[in-house]
């Protein structure tokens, strides 16, 4: 049975392993005499830092191409056609970035891609515009299938394609979770050009309604996994195997990120055709427009240095937009509801809300009618608004990677920006831990203390008072049904889950100091337990 690895960038799998090793000799010889290969004393010295995982990444980044300054080399001298050189030039676009610099005319060549780049320098282009240019030539449906991991990603994506699109009558369709799943069915069955998916919905269609489906995503010649990083961290592992099945083996395979992880270096290692490699080095994993601040505050008076803080920059920059992102769903919306006590007008946007609210607060954030965006990661991923002058991480999260998503969505473009992060006597290791990932030392951000204990008792009662809402609305209720669905398929008994969502909000509550492990009746001693997805993911992060 052949690995997900295997199945996304392989078109032979019958190769031998001998003919493998002579193609990847002689791919990384080629790399080297055209400069992609770095020096070997840089090698050496990374080699000796980096253990396990990280050695597989510099051996792919050995093999790649890189970029340290910004491009100035025009869209007309990729091989790109007049009409979406005009179509460019309408949304005034006129010099490429690295990534489109280097990636456009290898996909155009017909190379599997990998690309890596930070936020915000245009990677969704660096796989469109090649598209639409061999779409123009030979259009029929469906020829690209544009896989991404959320929902108002996939539109973003959708819209751009749509944009620049117009002239060729360019039919897109988006498919994702949260809409009629029988009106998307027969979007599919209508065979638009291209497709832009999340994995879990697609996987859906395509299982229950196989006979109607079977052939129709068999004449794809491009698929694209955006944010390759989070598509392969195994969360969406079943998903996409399914999704593989109706694909043909051979096909022209794209995979675009703003980070690189060990899942992306061992796809490189296994595949058999191997991938055109890009990267664009910088020893700063985030842009150098981007001003990167802490605020040190004491964990009972977050809140009120949050307000505090958003509410200066806000008067100081009055037509300023503010991204703020918090850990939890719940978090989310109860710091929504205190701000709007407050007199603030912001939207909120996280996986417990309706997707029409979801959209609709997106499109009120980006037309600017609101300023003022509370979210969670959800939104961290692609999503791109040019005018967010400040990032605001009201906790740093667990993964140091995703601080970089947050912040990327600031400064985007060539543009300025801020990002600033609340940091607590609990968070230093953290703190840590993102300065080492993005190879920059955070300066401190110092706030006034006395100006904010004018806002503490305020920001305390209607920060209660967003609580007090949330309980009254049941707000975790839906959350509570699925988890619990969730524990009765692994094996638990109706008691057993019942019993163990109990002791989570007792946890929660902080009735309770350790958090209840699951350890279902029956399960063999020396064997886990068969736990759901989400447990598993939880016992994986406290490894």
């Amino acid at each position: 049975m052949t690995s997900l690895n295997d199945e996304l960038l392989s078109d032979d799998e019958e190769a031998e392993i001998a003919e493998d090793q002579e193609n990847s000799q002689e791919n990384e010889e080629e790399s080297s005499k055209s400069g992609g290969s770095e020096d070997s004393s840089s090698e050496d010295e990374e080699d000796e830092q980096n253990e396990g995982d990280e050695l597989e990444i510099e051996c792919l980044r050995q093999t790649g191409e890189s970029s340290m300054s910004a491009s100035k080399k025009p869209f007309s001298e990729l091989g790109l056609h007049s009409w979406l050189i005009q179509q460019l030039s309408s949304l005034h676009m006129k010099n490429a970035t690295p990534v489109q610099e280097f990636c456009i005319p290898k996909i155009l060549e017909g190379c599997d891609v990998l690309g890596c780049a930070k936020t915000g320098t245009g990677k969704t282009l660096a796989f469109a515009l090649p598209i639409l240019q061999q779409l123009a030539i030979d259009p029929y449906g469906i020829y690209a299938l544009i896989l991404t991991p959320t929902r108002e990603l996939a539109f973003q994506i959708a819209d751009q394609f749509n944009a620049l699109g117009k002239t060729i009558s360019l039919k897109c369709t988006v498919i994702v979770g949260g809409r009629s799943i029988i009106e998307q069915t027969r979007d599919v069955s209508a065979r638009p050009h291209v497709i832009v998916a999340t994995p879990g919905r697609l996987a859906d269609i395509l299982d229950n309604n196989s006979e109607h489906v079977e052939n129709i995503l068999k004449k794809i010649k491009v698929l694209v996994l955006d944010e390759a990083d989070r598509m392969l961290d195994g969360q969406y592992n079943d998903s996409l195997k399914t999704i593989f099945r109706f694909l043909p083996a051979k096909r022209q395979t794209l995979l675009f990120s703003a980070t690189i992880t060990s899942a992306i270096a061992k796809l490189h290692k296994v595949s058999v055709r191997k991938p055109y490699f890009f990267e664009d080095v910088s020893e700063v994993a985030t842009v150098d427009k981007l001003d990167q601040k802490y605020i040190l505050c004491p964990q009972a008076v977050k809140d009120a240095y949050l307000v505090y803080v958003v509410k200066n920059f806000m008067e100081r920059n009055e037509k300023s937009s503010v991204i703020v992102f918090s850990q939890t769903c719940h978090e989310c919306q109860a710091l929504a509801y205190m701000f709007e006590a407050l007199g603030f007008h912001v939207g909120s946007l996280h996986s417990q809300i309706p997707q029409r609210q979801r959209l609709t607060s997106l499109s009120a954030f980006r037309s600017k009618s609101v300023r003022i965006l509370i979210c969670t990661d959800v939104a961290s991923r692609g999503l791109d608004i040019p005018h967010v002058d400040l990032v605001v991480n009201h906790n740093i999260p667990q993964c140091p990677k995703t601080y970089v998503h947050r912040v990327g969505r600031s400064a985007r473009a060539g543009r300025f920006g801020a990002a600033f992060t609340f940091v607590t006597q609990f968070d230093i290791v953290l703190l840590k831990a993102v300065e080492e990932l993005i190879g920059k030392q955070l300066q401190e951000l110092k706030v006034n203390e006395k100006n904010v204990t004018k806002y503490v008792s305020q920001v305390l009662v209607s920060k209660r008072e967003a609580e007090l809402k949330l309980e009254q609305q049941n707000f975790n209720e839906k959350k509570e049904t699925n988890k619990r669905k969730e524990l009765i398929l692994a094996g638990l008994s109706e008691k057993e889950a019942d019993k163990y969502l109990e002791k989570i909000r007792a946890h929660k509550r902080g009735e309770s100091v350790k958090k209840p492990e699951l350890k279902p009746k029956g399960t063999k001693k020396g064997k886990g337990a068969d736990l759901s997805k989400v447990e598993k993911k939880i016992v994986k992060k406290k490894k």
